[in-house]
C-alpha cells in the first residue's frame, strides 16, 4: 500500500447502520450495506455454518464482480479464513490471475508468503491518508485484498471512500484545473527520509532504473552522491475500464507536503528546501497547487470516508479504481495482510 504519514478524517462508528440490498446469489450468504448512507462496504456473511468461501467465490464470480463494481468494496466476514496461505488462495480465486509483486515502492512492507505482504510498516500512532494504490504509476492493480490476521485492540481501521463520490464533491473549478493540467509527483531519494531508490526499484543498477523510468513516463535526474530525483506527470481523473465511470484517481493530495501530520510536516519544511522534499506534488505543468484547493480535496475525501472495525478473519476486497483506502492510528497488536491482483496500464 503506498503510504505516507497523513491526517485522516474518518466518520464515527456510531453512525453505522445496516441496510439490506436484496437476496444474494445463494441463500447461504447474505449481503448488506454496512451503512445505509454509503454504498461501501457491502458486508457478505454466511447464513449457515461451514460455508466454504473459496468454493462460494468460485461458483459466484459474476455476482462478486457485479457487486464489487456497484459498491466499490466487499467485506467478507465470519467465513473462518485462517492464515496467509488461505488468504492468498482466496485472492487467486476471486481474481483473473495471480497476486502481484510490490513494484515502484513508496512505503515499507514485509513479504509474508508469495506475493502477500504486510500492510504499511509505519508507526502505530500515525495515520495514513486515503489513496488509490499505485495511482502515481503507469500501471496499477485493479483489485486489492486485505486480510485481518490479528485484529487491533483499539483503532487501526482501514478507512475507505468511494472516489466516484469524491469526484462529485470537488468544485467544477478545481476539477477543471486538474483535468487541464494533470498533476506531477516529485520524489527525492537519498536524503535520509523515505525508501532508498535501490529498494523502490528493486535494483542497484542505475541503467535498469533509467530503463524502467523511460518505459513508465518518469523523468530521471541523478544528483551528487548517488542521489536520485524523479518527476512523473499523470492525469488526475480516470475512466474505469469496466464501468465507464469517471473517478478521482491520483496521489496529488496524498503526497503533498501539507497533507502530512503537522509535526512531520514541520520537520520536513525545516530540514529541506521545497525542491528537495522527499515527496511533493504540483499541477502537471509544475505550478503549485493552491492551499485552498488542497483543503477542498482533503475535505472531499473526509466527507466520503467510512470506517468499520476489523475482526479477525475479515477479508476486504476493493476495486482499486473505485475505492480509496488509508489507515487509522491504533494501539496494541495489529496484523493486516495485503494482496494485489489484475494489473491495468494507462493507454
Amino acid at each position: 500500500m503506498s503510504a505516507n504519514t497523513k491526517e485522516a478524517g474518518p466518520k464515527k462508528l456510531g453512525a453505522a447502520r445496516r441496510k439490506a440490498v436484496g437476496p444474494s446469489a445463494q441463500s447461504w450468504v447474505r449481503a448488506e450495506q454496512f451503512r445505509a448512507d454509503r454504498t461501501l462496504p457491502l458486508v457478505i456473511e454466511p447464513t449457515v455454518a461451514g460455508v466454504d468461501l473459496l468454493e462460494w467465490v468460485g461458483r459466484q464470480g459474476d455476482f462478486v464482480r457485479r457487486k464489487l463494481h456497484e459498491h466499490g468494496g466487499l467485506l467478507f466476514r465470519n467465513f473462518g479464513v485462517r492464515g496467509a496461505a488461505e488468504f492468498e488462495q482466496f485472492a487467486r480465486a476471486a481474481s483473473d490471475g495471480e497476486p502481484l509483486p510490490y513494484k515502484e515502492r513508496s512505503s515499507p512492507r514485509s513479504r509474508v508468503a508469495g506475493n502477500i505482504y504486510t500492510s504499511t510498516d509505519y508507526p502505530a500512532d500515525q495515520s495514513i491518508f486515503l489513496h488509490n494504490e499505485n495511482s502515481y504509476q503507469q500501471a496499477w492493480p485493479m483489485k486489492l485484498f486485505f486480510y485481518c490476521a490479528v485484529a487491533p485492540g483499539e483503532g487501526g481501521e482501514t478507512p475507505i471512500a468511494d472516489v466516484r463520490n469524491v469526484l462529485r464533491r470537488i468544485s467544477p473549478e478545481v476539477r477543471e484545473r486538474f483535468a487541464e493540467k494533470g498533476w506531477m509527483y516529485v520524489r527525492n531519494f537519498g536524503d535520509r527520509f523515505g525508501l532508498p531508490w535501490q529498494t523502490v526499484f528493486q535494483t542497484s543498477d542505475k541503467a535498469q532504473v533509467e530503463a524502467y523510468c523511460r518505459a513508465n513516463g518518469i523523468e530521471v535526474e541523478w544528483r551528487d552522491g548517488d542521489r536520485l530525483k524523479t518527476r512523473a506527470r499523470r492525469p488526475a481523473v480516470a475512466t474505469h475500464p469496466r464501468t465507464g465511470e469517471a473517478v478521482w484517481f491520483n496521489h496529488a493530495t496524498f503526497f503533498h507536503v501539507t497533507t502530512l501530520a503537522p509535526a512531520v510536516r514541520d520537520v520536513f519544511l525545516s530540514t529541506f528546501k521545497e525542491e528537495d522534499l522527499p515527496t511533493n506534488t504540483y499541477y502537471g505543468d509544475g505550478s503549485p497547487i493552491e492551499p485552498e484547493a488542497l483543503e477542498e480535496l482533503r475535505r472531499a475525501y473526509h466527507e466520503e470516508t467510512v470506517l468499520f472495525p476489523w475482526r479477525q478473519g475479515d477479508i476486504l476486497v476493493l476495486d482499486n479504481m473505485l475505492a480509496a483506502h488509508g489507515r487509522a492510528p491504533y494501539s496494541g497488536p495489529r496484523e493486516i495482510l495485503v494482496g494485489m491482483t489484475e494489473p491495468f496500464a494507462r493507454a
